[in-house]
């Protein structure tokens, strides 16, 4: 009842204040519709902030639990007098039918006491607001049963639990969103990793396909090269082995067609390997002199040199020091190693010797070409410079000494049987020597071939006395193509 009768205070003071706001206001008239209604709009805020805020529910939501409570309770938990029924029910007339009106509602007989007093009762609300109904119907409750405040209590901690149950499970929903979410961003990452590696695993299957189907054609082409020349060879080799059987003649052809293609491929990758050694070896650098050496291209065929000698100079050392033996002499002449390097500016170069036409030969297949260059008087070193277009070339130098010779034969001539004769016996023997005698040439750089399309191939070398330096351009190996050289041969103090 205490509590109600501050309500009912905090009312007065509400309506107090509503008055003095419509006695102040200079813009309206007093007593307007439109100051009514802000007032009401006014105290209907009020009260539903009031009750909300002791009860902690809207008035709909407290008058939904107080009806619920009477209805459950009446006649159990608490027993309202007559008086307090008929005001109870009136009361809720007037919020779920609004004001009474004669005209909806039924006749009443005459010996209806009830029925009468609870019309009276609800007649006497007159025009009484829904809100202001439902105000009245919870306040004349709570002053009936004092049950019903924890009543309203528990179930105040029943909407507490159950909305923080609500905002735990919107919690748990919002984690469950971003969990997938960040479940969806992983699989799309991964997906797309996925998708990445298998590109470039596709990427490199294809690389990896084309390379080996670039190095299948070099092996076929090559291997046609060289079926083309052991032809015939192999086709006698298989009808002396397999002279009845043509099958197995085949199958023995293609053996030796694929162990020669095997055996042509590591002497190439022992050929690249000395090369390389030579590469790494060759430190020291020359600069030409305006003093150009005139040389003669001398070409010489050599058909039935064949690669097999190429093997036989692979055997020996550039680094080594050769010895001549001078016939008639017991001492012997040296003749120190050169150096060889080689440069990657093959298009420049080629382009800087072609303006001169004696620099640039022709190598016909299966021939080997000879430049002689002679010691100059005033050099002491003689420096060379190669390449070629498209293909590789043997390269190999020697040294044909001017006034050393040797002879033709191993036996020499014996002397004169008759001393009446010796005269004549003498001169003869003296010019069949001169005849049987030839320069002395000795192996410089052994012929080995050279990927002269590539690098640029150049050398130096001292000289070890007078005589002609002789540049060996072997593409005797090579039946098929001829090759084009550029040199430059120079000599320097």
């Amino acid at each position: 009842m205490m509590e109600f009768d501050r309500e009912e205070h905090g009312r007065e003071r509400t309506d107090k204040n509503c008055e003095n706001d419509i006695i102040n206001t200079e813009n309206h008239e007093p007593g307007t519709e439109e100051d009514h209604t802000s007032c009401e709009d006014h105290e209907e805020n009020q009260k539903s902030w009031s009750l909300e805020r002791k009860w902690g529910f809207t008035l709909q939501e407290l008058f939904r639990l107080a009806l619920k409570f009477f209805k459950e309770m009446n006649g159990k938990a608490f027993n309202p007098t007559y008086e307090e029924n008929l005001r109870l029910v009136a009361l809720h007339k007037q919020i779920t039918l609004g004001p009474y009106n004669p005209e909806a509602c039924p006749e009443i007989g005459f010996f209806d006491w009830l029925g009468n007093d609870r019309r009276k009762e609800w007649l006497r609300l007159g025009s009484m607001a829904k809100e202001d109904a439902m105000e009245d119907f919870v306040k004349l409750l709570n002053s009936c049963c004092a049950l019903f405040a924890p009543y309203v209590t528990s179930h105040k901690i029943e909407k507490e639990e159950q909305e923080k149950r609500q905002r735990e499970e919107e919690e748990r929903l919002r984690l469950e969103r971003e969990e997938q979410e960040r479940r969806r961003l992983e699989e799309e990452a991964r997906r797309r990793e996925e998708e990445e590696m298998r590109i470039k695993e596709e990427e490199q299957r294809r690389k990896e396909e084309t390379e080996r189907l670039q190095i299948e054609r070099q092996k076929q082409q090559i291997m046609a090269v060289l079926n083309a020349q052991t032809a015939v060879q192999f086709q006698q080799y298989a009808q002396q082995q397999c002279p009845d059987n043509p099958d197995q003649q085949q199958l023995l052809i293609r053996q030796l067609q694929e162990q020669h293609y095997q055996q042509y491929i590591h002497q190439a990758l022992h050929l690249q390997q000395m090369a390389s050694q030579e590469d790494s070896n060759a430190t020291q650098t020359s600069e030409a002199l305006p003093a150009p050496v005139l040389s003669e291209a001398v070409p010489s065929c050599n058909p039935n040199n064949q690669s097999n000698s190429l093997e036989n100079h692979e055997q020996q050392s550039d680094s080594k020091a050769f010895h001549l033996c001078v016939e008639g002499t017991t001492g012997e002449v040296p003749i120190i190693a050169p150096s060889m390097w080689t440069r990657p500016q093959v298009k420049e170069f080629k382009e800087k010797v072609l303006h001169d036409e004696d620099s640039v030969i022709t190598v016909g297949r299966g021939e080997v070409l000879t430049v002689r260059v002679p010691t100059h008087q005033d050099g002491s070193h003689l420096f060379w410079e190669f390449a070629t277009d498209h293909y590789d070339i043997g390269f190999g130098l020697y040294f044909e000494w001017k006034d050393l010779t040797v002879p033709t034969n191993s036996k020499n001539e014996g002397d004169s049987t008759t001393d009446a004769n010796e005269g004549t016996a003498q001169a003869e023997k003296e010019k069949l020597t001169e005849q049987s005698r030839r320069p002395l040439v000795n192996e410089v750089v052994p012929v080995s071939r050279r990927d002269s399309h590539e690098e640029v191939y150049a050398g130096s070398h001292q000289y070890p006395g007078e005589g002609v330096h002789l540049l060996k351009f072997d593409n005797s190996y090579s039946l098929w193509r001829p090759k084009v050289v550029y040199y430059r041969v120079y000599y320097t103090r």
